[in-house]
């Protein structure tokens, strides 16, 4: 019984620790990458396609979701830099914050950009900034 407590739980070292918390950097900051760049080809398909305005309507899509997450993440990382250990409460919390973050955005991108603001573009520049993984797991850099 007691051998199989030790299984189950094994000890890392603190170089162990170090390379976890070093992936886990390489795997956020990889993902904030992969956002940026959908968002800006979103950015520049919208504009391509349906000119300028939708070119900027897109961008500001993909920041509604991008600022509040890219802030999120730096939050997760000073975290796992500073104590080496995640909170279930902390990342919840902080991820209930993005989400409200991103619909005060689109809120007030509503209520500010109304005349030339085009929402089909908005919502492509959100999509893609949202699906920003699927470009990492096309070339293979998810972990």
């Amino acid at each position: 019984m007691q051998q199989s407590l030790v299984e189950q739980n094994p000890v890392l070292t603190d170089a162990d620790r170090a390379a976890l918390d070093a992936q886990a950097c390489r795997g956020l900051l990889r993902v904030l990458a992969a956002q940026g760049a959908m968002g800006l080809a979103a950015a520049a398909i919208a504009g391509i396609i349906a000119g300028t305005a939708a070119g900027w309507s897109a961008l500001a899509g993909a920041g509604a979701y991008f600022v509040p997450n890219a802030l999120f993440a730096l939050r997760l990382l000073v975290n796992v830099l500073k104590s080496g250990r995640a909170s279930p409460v902390t990342f919840f919390l902080g991820e209930m914050v993005k989400l409200l973050m991103t619909a005060l955005l689109l809120w007030l991108l509503a209520r500010v950009a109304h005349d030339w603001l085009v929402w089909p573009a908005v919502l492509l520049g959100l999509a893609f900034t949202l699906k920003g993984y699927l470009l990492l797991l096309m070339f293979r850099k998810l972990s």
